[in-house]
């Protein structure tokens, strides 16, 4: 009986012992799962987003890009991207082979990713829609497709050096992609999905990006398409180790073109050599020679120590300064200021330069801008090279009057000679008139910095100098049909670094100039590297000078200002990139009724011989004048190819051509076949 009565307790003490430690269990795991789901309710949540999602980011739109009249320079298109889910891959041996096929990919690299025990790999980004329909044709397991945004540049390689490059990540990497990319790269996407617990794919959600600013550009399309093909031509025919061209606007100091050559195609800039991608006109450090001889005459007269037709002793040719010598190119003996110039003595500068002095003529120097940036919007500009005074040799004064002792780019150089074409002043150089928002206004308008240099007498004396060069000097291979124009010839030694001394065989011929004299419009600047055929700036760039300031001046619609001469030829040029949307093209160019584009551009004679096939008709200037009858020509049948391709076709058989749409032509008039008057207008629609 006691012993059943010690059991039962026990019993009970062990039950209640049982309860309480449930009771205590119950309590913890309660208060542990109001812990998890409530507290950390966030933590958790994100776990199960963190492994039933996968989040891929998408690179931004980036802003377009586009010319002074609108035309597209630089846009972005949808491209699809190829990624992998190497789990959900049954055989990577067989996928790997067949992406390769198509993709043109190494199969063995391919396997690799493909057998990774990982959640997301790439394939290949931004392949094109013929690849794309082909491989999603295969039906591959783990292979998915999302939409990314490409970098495309419609015009190829025109104003490649200004414009750069965005890498893969559509990230700006060169010229004004580079310096703008916060403005212009706009805000990335993410594309989520999502896995089961087996992961596998079951979902995809893209977010949509936000497009970045619009950037407009003081080129003109036009002006920078003649520009880059009479550079290309010239270095060619001359065998020139490279070259390049600037135009700018001396009044507001916007630039109207910009051509290195070699050059490049940015849509493949992978594909090019540091040579051709470098940006020769503000990277690049040359002695700029006879052309700089107008720092050391303005400086003479705006401090009064010269006057334009007095006589300067020229010695024969040559001077010695601290034991070394200097040479004309051939003897003199007196000239007045005016055609020291005109002849560009060294001997006769030299001696102006040293009216003016070490000192002054170093500050000179200073105020063109020389030995510090311009400004302008690309990356890498150089200083130049320019000894403060105290570090000048005796023999400096004279070296550096001519052109020598001293490092200059290109721009600067332009921009120097742009102060005698504006009045004294400097303005700024600069590419980037405007950047918009996408809904169109106004974010930020160029403002260059402005200060004169000289005073508008100076200028306006030097600048009839100048016409004097161009007139009756070395410069008279710069003449232009139907303007006046002034400017300098340069044909500097180059320094060479093994035997330290100045080169016999290598030089760097120039002209600066700008036209018309009265009311200067354009400045141009052409500078050859080591031209192998004749090396004097007034017989190798003087000609190219005169053929791009021709076009310039057309493109502008500046008159005439030399009523007795009229251009040789009046030309119609029909040339519109791919996929511009009819809007735009080269040439002046006037809106047709149907929305296209009818463009126009008049170079001169010479430009015809290289054109490439994009000058589409020509015809006497004089309306009087009357030929044979034109010749009957075949409309050739334009659907599905390109802008440009249409173009050329016109251009080869003397059709107009008026450009609406953009992409692939799929409707033309006249039809296909027609026999028609050449010089006939052609409509193409493009889509």
């Amino acid at each position: 009986m006691i012993k059943r009565e010690l059991y039962k307790k026990t019993i009970r003490r062990r039950l209640v012992q049982l309860t309480g430690l449930l009771s205590l269990w119950m309590l913890l795991l309660g208060g542990r799962l109001i812990h998890v789901q409530i507290m950390q309710q966030e933590y958790w949540r994100a776990q199960a987003d963190r492994q039933q999602r996968r989040v891929i980011r998408i690179a931004p739109v980036r802003g377009t890009i586009y010319d002074r009249a609108g035309r597209e320079l630089a846009k972005s298109v949808e491209a699809p991207s190829i990624f992998a889910v190497p789990m959900e891959i049954e055989d990577p041996d067989r996928t790997a082979r067949e992406l390769a096929r198509i993709l043109k990919m190494d199969p063995e690299a391919l396997r690799g990713k493909l057998s990774e025990r990982r959640e997301f790999v790439w394939v290949k980004r931004k392949v094109t829609p013929e690849e794309a329909t082909a491989i999603k044709a295969l039906g591959l397991a783990g292979i998915h497709f999302v939409t990314e945004n490409k970098r495309t540049y419609p015009n190829g390689e025109l104003a490649a050096h200004v414009l750069g490059y965005a890498g893969i990540d559509e990230v700006g990497l060169d010229g004004v992609e580079f310096t703008y990319d916060r403005e212009i790269r706009g805000e990335e996407s993410t594309v989520f999905v999502y896995r089961d617990a087996r992961g596998r794919t079951y979902e995809r959600a893209q977010r949509p990006v936000t497009r970045g600013h619009d950037l407009v550009l003081t080129l003109d399309a036009t002006i920078q398409f003649h520009t880059e093909r009479e550079l290309r031509e010239a270095v060619r025919r001359t065998g020139a180790r490279s070259g390049i061209a600037i135009v700018l606007d001396p009044k507001t100091g916007e630039i109207l073109a910009l051509a290195n050559a070699p050059t490049f195609d940015p849509n493949a800039f992978g594909r090019a050599s540091d040579e051709a991608r470098r940006n020769r006109a503000v990277r690049e450090l040359y002695e700029p020679g006879s052309v700089f001889k107008i720092v050391t005459f303005a400086a003479a007269l705006e401090e009064g120590l010269l006057r334009p037709n007095e006589v300067i002793e020229c010695l024969g040719g040559r001077i010695v300064l601290a034991g070394h010598a200097i040479r004309d190119h051939r003897p003199f003996f007196r000239l007045t200021a005016r055609e020291v110039l005109e002849q560009s003595s060294n001997v006769g500068t030299i001696q102006i330069a040293l009216r003016v002095g070490a000192e002054r003529l170093a500050q000179y120097i200073e105020r063109f801008g020389f030995g510090r940036r311009t400004g302008i919007e690309l990356p890498g500009e150089a200083r130049g090279l320019i000894r403060p005074v105290r570090r000048w040799k005796p023999v400096s004064i004279g070296a550096i009057a001519i052109g020598q002792e001293i490092g200059v780019t290109a721009l600067q150089m332009a921009a120097a000679m742009a102060v005698i074409a504006n009045d004294g002043v400097w303005v700024q150089p600069h590419l980037v008139r405007a950047v918009r928002s996408r809904e169109g206004e106004v974010v930020r308008r160029a403002d260059p910095e402005r200060r004169r240099v000289i005073s508008a007498p100076t200028a306006r004396a030097l600048a009839d100098l100048l016409h004097g060069v161009v007139e009756r000097g070395t410069g008279r291979l710069a003449q232009l049909s139907g303007y006046s124009a002034a400017g300098k010839t340069g044909t500097a030694q180059q320094f060479d670094p093994r035997t330290r001394r100045y080169s016999k065989t290598r030089y760097v011929a120039s002209f600066a100039g700008f036209a018309p004299v009265a009311d200067p419009r354009v400045v141009v600047l052409v500078a050859l590297d080591h031209p192998r055929t004749r090396h004097f700036g007034g017989e190798v760039a003087a000609p190219v000078f005169k053929r791009i300031a021709e076009a310039a001046l057309h493109a502008l619609a500046v008159p005439p200002d030399r009523p007795g001469e009229r251009p040789l030829l009046a030309l119609r040029a029909n040339f519109a990139s791919e996929g511009t949307g009819g809007e735009s093209g080269f040439g002046a160019s006037e809106t047709t009724g149907d929305g296209g584009v009818q463009l126009s551009a008049l170079p001169s004679a010479s430009l015809l011989k290289g054109a490439r096939g994009l000058i589409a008709s020509a015809q006497e200037a004089s309306p009087n004048e009357k030929g044979p009858d034109p010749p009957l020509v075949r409309v050739p049948d334009f659907r599905g190819q390109g802008v440009r391709a249409v173009t050329e076709q016109c251009a080869r058989i003397g059709l107009r051509l008026i450009v609406s749409g953009s992409g692939r032509a799929v409707r033309q008039e006249p039809t296909a076949g027609a026999l028609v008057v050449r010089g006939t207008t052609c409509r193409v629609e493009f889509q």
